[in-house]
């Protein structure tokens, strides 16, 4: 099993122009233990749970674009991308062409949106659940077409694009790996069969789930892919943990035994939100547990 780290807040204590700073040294910490990924929130106001709008938060793929220039070896993505914020015949380049800056370490994350409040703060439109699904399938049916040979119109019921162009290519072929997150298991864990290369469940304390509900929705994923004819071995399982342990030699060894659980039943990667006012010093601390679950 792999360790990544997952930046979901912003709130440093100092002042804008030292973020940067703050966030070049989580990234690396994160590639000096050995993370194997790093992925930032996306979203425009910071969420409830976390402090609301008056915390800061920055835009997703733009801090995606810093870490690339600033790191060499993580695989970077959004942990996951709202479906609304982007338009997708647009998104599918931002992507290609994070994934040429960093030499093909890109992911392409990516969800329905949930978050009304920033939505309405903004003006962003924000359609019914049954829509924005609906929009989430074709974003990913155009990504795909972007990010193949075929260069034609693209007819949707909500987009439709007159060339499907994407030059220069991703770096990744056939495309950086596609992630959708949530565990809905009538529409998103379907669309995972159907279009993506990972999934990511959320667990832990705060999210009220454990080992049993994970096996749950893996049983559902591989019931899609067995009805979408897909190879549910080649999906990438993943989970965001949400409650991390605290930095101490007891405590993560006991996540490390906590995660063998998960490593049982085929989770391929964790994340883990640093904690604390020192994120950077956080991830340091929990070396020993990339140790650790390698040898899950």
């Amino acid at each position: 099993m792999q360790l990544g780290f997952h930046v979901a807040s912003f709130s440093w204590e100092q002042e804008p122009a030292g973020m940067g700073a703050t966030l070049a040294d989580v990234a690396a910490a994160a590639e000096e233990v050995g993370a194997s990924a790093l992925s930032v929130m996306d979203h425009f106001f910071q969420l409830p749970g976390l402090g609301g709008p008056g915390e800061p938060m920055l835009e997703g793929y733009t801090t995606l674009g810093f870490l690339a220039g600033i790191t060499s070896k993580i695989h970077l993505h959004l942990l996951v991308g709202g479906v609304t914020y982007r338009h997708p015949g647009l998104l599918p380049k931002t992507v290609t062409t994070l994934d040429i800056l960093s030499g093909g370490r890109a992911g392409f994350g990516i969800g329905a949106a949930w978050h009304d409040r920033e939505h309405h703060g903004l003006g962003v439109p924000f359609p019914s659940t049954s829509e924005r699904f609906e929009r989430l399938e074709e974003t990913l049916q155009i990504a795909k077409q972007i990010w193949s040979e075929e260069d034609g119109p693209y007819e949707g019921k909500h987009y439709q694009l007159a060339e499907t162009i994407d030059v220069p290519g991703p770096v990744q072929k056939p495309h950086p790996p596609i992630m959708i997150g949530g565990g809905g298991e009538k529409k998103t864990l379907r669309l995972v069969a159907r279009y993506a290369d990972a999934c990511n469940l959320a667990t832990g304390p705060f999210a009220q789930s454990g080992p049993p509900e994970v096996a749950h929705k893996l049983e559902v994923l591989r019931g899609h892919c067995e009805a979408e004819s897909t190879d549910y071995g080649r999906i990438e399982k993943t989970i965001m943990y949400l409650g991390g342990p605290p930095a101490t030699d007891e405590a993560t060894a006991a996540f490390v035994e906590e995660m063998r659980a998960y490593a049982g039943l085929g989770i391929d990667r964790v994340m883990v939100i640093p904690l604390g006012k020192d994120p950077a010093g956080y991830i340091r601390r929990l070396e020993p547990v990339v140790t650790g679950l390698t040898e899950l």
